[in-house]
C-alpha cells in the first residue's frame, strides 16, 4: 500500500494517461452519436412537416422504420468476438482509429444513400456501421488494460466510458434543432460524421497503444503504470497470450448467467432509445425540437447517475459495509427492478399527462446506470484474464436482442397513436428485466473461476475437448 501511495505521487495529477482516456471519452462519445443519431433523424426523414420541409420524405412504414434502426446491430454483433483478438494483435489504437473513421465517413454519406437506394442502401450503410463498431469495446478494453493502473482502474474507467451516455445526450439534444434548421435532417448526419473525422485526426496524433508507444510519456508516469500491471518486472510474460479454455467459459453457469443477463438488459435499453423519439412524437405529441430535447434528459440523468451509483459503492467497499456479491446483486437490482417498475406505469400514462411520463422515463433510462456496477463489471468478477474475451460474447449475444426488439417494436405498434401497444412493449421490457435480474441474484457469482488461471486452463486441456465439467 505504502508502494502504491509513493506510485501515485510520482504521476502528474493530469498525465498522458488521463489524456488517452479524455480521447476515449470523446471517441465513445462520438461513436453513440454516430450511433444513435437515427433514431431522431428518422422522425424527421419519414415527416417533413416536424422539421424543414424543403427536404426528401420518404414514406417508411413503422415496420420498415424498425428494419432500418436494427440494421446497425445485424453487422454489430459479428465482429464482437473476434475485435478482442485483433485489438490485442494490432494494438487498440488502430482497431479504435478503423472503426470510428470508417463509421464517421458512412455517416456523412446517409443522406446520399437514401436519396439513391431508399430504405435498402441505408440499411447496408448501417450494417457496415455495425461492423465497424463492433470493435469499439474490445478495443476500448484493451486500450485501459495498458494505461489504467490497478488503483485507478475504476475511475478511470467509469469516465472513459460515460462517453457513450454523453455522445447519446448531445446527439438526442441537437438534432431536432439541426432538422429545424437550414441545413435540415441531413445536417444531423454532416455534423456527426464531421465530428468523427475531427476526432480520428485526434487520436491519430495524440492516441498510443501503450504507454511504451507514447514517446512523450515521463519516465515516472510511465513507470507508475507499468509497475503497477506488473510490465516493468515481467515483460516477456505480457507478450505472450494465454490459451483461451473455450469449452470451460461456453458451459460455466456463472458465464451462462450472466450473457442472460446481458441479453434482457440490451433489450429493454435499446427498446427505449430506439424508440423515444417515435413514443414522444406518436403518443405525447411532441414537436421534433422539444422531442429530441427530452429525450436526451433521461441520458442526461443516466450519465450523472454514473458518478452518483460510482461514488456510493466506492464508499461501501471502504467501510466494507458488504460483500462484493452483495454489492453487485443490489446494484443490479436497483438497474433493473426500479426501471421494471417505472416501465408498467409508463403504460398507463396517457398524453394528458406528460410531464409525469417525461419523469419515469427519465427514472427508467437514469436508474439503469446502476448497473455498470452490477452485471457489466461481473466480467472482471469471473476472470480478469479474460474479461475481454468474456464482453466480446456476451455483447455479441446482447446485442442480437438489440436487433429484435426494435423489430418486435414493428410487428406490435401496427398504429403508432395507439397507447395500448406500446403499453405492451413497455410489458415485455419489463418482463426482461425482471427475469434476467432474478436469474443473476439467484445463480450469479463473484469468485474467480478456476478457468482464469493459466496453470488451471493447461491442466483442463485435456478435458476441454469433451467439455466434461464447467465452473461454478
Amino acid at each position: 500500500m505504502v508502494k502504491n501511495r509513493r506510485l501515485e505521487s510520482e504521476g502528474p495529477i493530469f498525465g498522458v494517461r488521463h489524456l488517452q482516456c479524455l480521447l476515449v471519452f470523446c471517441g465513445l462519445s462520438v461513436a453513440y452519436a454516430l450511433r444513435v443519431n437515427l433514431s431522431v433523424a428518422i422522425v424527421a426523414m419519414t415527416d417533413r412537416n416536424d422539421s424543414n420541409p424543403n427536404f426528401d420524405e420518404y414514406k417508411w412504414t413503422e415496420k420498415t422504420k424498425s428494419l432500418v434502426l436494427s440494421s446497425f446491430f445485424w453487422g454489430y454483433v459479428v465482429t464482437q468476438v473476434p475485435a478482442g483478438s485483433l485489438a490485442h494483435k494490432f494494438g487498440g489504437k488502430i482497431m479504435l482509429l478503423l472503426g470510428i473513421g470508417v463509421c464517421s465517413v458512412l455517416t456523412i454519406l446517409t443522406p446520399i444513400c437514401a436519396k439513391l437506394g431508399d430504405w435498402k442502401l441505408v440499411c447496408g450503410l448501417r450494417v457496415i456501421q455495425g461492423l465497424s463498431q463492433g470493435f469499439l469495446f474490445p478495443s476500448t478494453h484493451t486500450i485501459l488494460s495498458k494505461w489504467a493502473p490497478v488503483e485507478e482502474r475504476g475511475t478511470l474507467g467509469t469516465y472513459s466510458y460515460s462517453g457513450a451516455q454523453f455522445g447519446t445526450v448531445v446527439m438526442l439534444a441537437t438534432s431536432g434543432v439541426v432538422a429545424s434548421s437550414s441545413m435540415g435532417w441531413p445536417g444531423i448526419f454532416y455534423i456527426s460524421g464531421g465530428v468523427g473525422m475531427i476526432w480520428t485526426f485526434a487520436w491519430f496524433a495524440w492516441g498510443a497503444s501503450s504507454p511504451a508507444e507514447y514517446k512523450r510519456i515521463s519516465p515516472e508516469e510511465k513507470k507508475l503504470i507499468e509497475t503497477s500491471l506488473g510490465f516493468a518486472s515481467k515483460p516477456e510474460e505480457n507478450t505472450t497470450p494465454m490459451k483461451t479454455p473455450w469449452c470451460r467459459i461456453l458451459t460455466s453457469v456463472p458465464f451462462l448467467v450472466l450473457t442472460l443477463v446481458h441479453c434482457t438488459h440490451n433489450w429493454g435499453f435499446w427498446t427505449l432509445l430506439t424508440e423515444i423519439p417515435t413514443y414522444m412524437k406518436n403518443i405525447l405529441g411532441m414537436d421534433i425540437k422539444s422531442n429530441a430535447l427530452l429525450s436526451a434528459l433521461p441520458y442526461t440523468a443516466m450519465f450523472l447517475m454514473c458518478f452518483v451509483f460510482s461514488t456510493l459503492q466506492s464508499t461501501l467497499s471502504r467501510h466494507q459495509c458488504i460483500p462484493l456479491s452483495v454489492s453487485r446483486k443490489l446494484f443490479n437490482s436497483i438497474g433493473h427492478w426500479i426501471p421494471m417498475i417505472t416501465l408498467i406505469a409508463l403504460g398507463y400514462v396517457g398524453a394528458d399527462r406528460i410531464n409525469l411520463a417525461i419523469v419515469l422515463l427519465t427514472i427508467t433510462v437514469g436508474i439503469n446506470a446502476s448497473t455498470y456496477l452490477g452485471f457489466q463489471v461481473n466480467h472482471i468478477d469471473l476472470s480478469p484474464n479474460f474479461a475481454g474475451v468474456l464482453m466480446g460474447i456476451t455483447n455479441c449475444a446482447a446485442n442480437i436482442m438489440s436487433i429484435i426488439a426494435p423489430l418486435i417494436v414493428g410487428f406490435i405498434v401496427t398504429d403508432e397513436k395507439n397507447s395500448a401497444q406500446w403499453r405492451f412493449i413497455f410489458f415485455i421490457a419489463a418482463g426482461f428485466y425482471f427475469i434476467g435480474n432474478l436469474l443473476f441474484v439467484v445463480f450469479g457469482k463473484t469468485t474467480v473461476q478456476s478457468w482464469n488461471d493459466m496453470e488451471s486452463s493447461r491442466v483442463a486441456k485435456g478435458r476441454d475437448g469433451n467439455c466434461a465439467e464447467s465452473q461454478h
